[in-house]
């Protein structure tokens, strides 16, 4: 049984690890491609196999975000998509699996004082901060902190050792390994450095380690799953999304059932 102190997010990993499975974290812009199809796509992501499912918040200046997530939110912008939106979709998908809010920080403090009070009740269990590193705005940290969510921090592959070791101590969740530099989006392979920078940041914390960017195949999520507790599939589930929420979905099956051959 979880505790009362128990995040659910912390609950899934450590039933992931007694189970000897790999965690699947799968992104999705909320308001893409449509209000409806989203809420059934966050369905379906989580029926086909997803352990958590990031919800991005629409933004207008996604500086970190390739081409196929840039031109997602650009589309559930046109249809309206703000932040407190971006909750109601989190709210009516009602997710029986962890719910990580994906956002730049501007959309989240237009969200107004009580946005990260209505976050949590809206059903989300932690959220991620592209553009908030470890440091850089102690009282908004400390605000972020004190809201119950637990706050899911990036690490690059160039982070140091002690600058890695700071992020996992104020990190929350799991940790989200950049396997490349560069902004999201697909890759045909992975990087050469990924198995050095995994076993630095062991080095560094024993929050669970989950690796994204450029992921976009089965064979690339057994790969990275091979050296992580899980992996982040975004860009490639939003390509397939555009085209057919079915699609998107027999993606990710198709990723839970090669993470579970191992």
């Amino acid at each position: 049984m979880t505790s009362p102190n128990t995040s659910r997010l912390s609950a899934r990993f450590a039933t992931l690890r007694s189970d000897g499975r790999k965690a699947l974290v799968c992104y999705a812009t909320a308001g893409h491609p449509d209000p409806a199809a989203s809420v059934a796509l966050l369905r379906g992501l989580a029926n086909a196999g997803a352990d958590v499912i990031e919800v991005g918040v629409p933004f207008s200046d996604p500086m970190a975000d390739g081409p196929v997530i840039q031109q997602s939110s650009q589309v559930a912008l046109d249809h309206g998509i703000t932040f407190s939106r971006t909750l109601d979709i989190v709210r009516d998908a009602a997710l029986d699996v962890p719910v990580v809010l994906f956002s730049y920080l501007n959309p989240i403090i237009a969200g107004g004082d009580d946005a990260l009070r209505r976050t949590r009740e809206a059903g989300v269990d932690g959220v991620l901060v592209t553009d908030l590193p470890v440091g850089a705005d102690p009282v908004r940290e400390a605000w972020f902190g004190a809201s119950g969510l637990d706050f899911v921090r990036l690490v690059a592959p160039t982070t140091p050792l002690p600058r890695m070791t700071e992020i996992g101590r104020h990190g929350g969740g799991f940790v989200y390994l950049i396997s490349r530099l560069g902004v999201t989006g697909e890759r045909a392979s992975l990087s050469d450095d990924l198995p050095e920078t995994v076993a630095r940041l062991r080095l560094a914390t024993d929050l669970p380690l989950c690796i994204g960017f450029g992921i976009s195949t089965p064979e690339q999520a057994r790969m990275a799953a091979d050296l992580g507790d899980g992996v982040v599939v975004g860009s490639a589930i939003v390509r397939a999304a555009g085209r057919s929420i079915d699609e998107a979905i027999a993606l990710v099956a198709a990723m839970r059932a090669a993470l579970d051959a191992r």
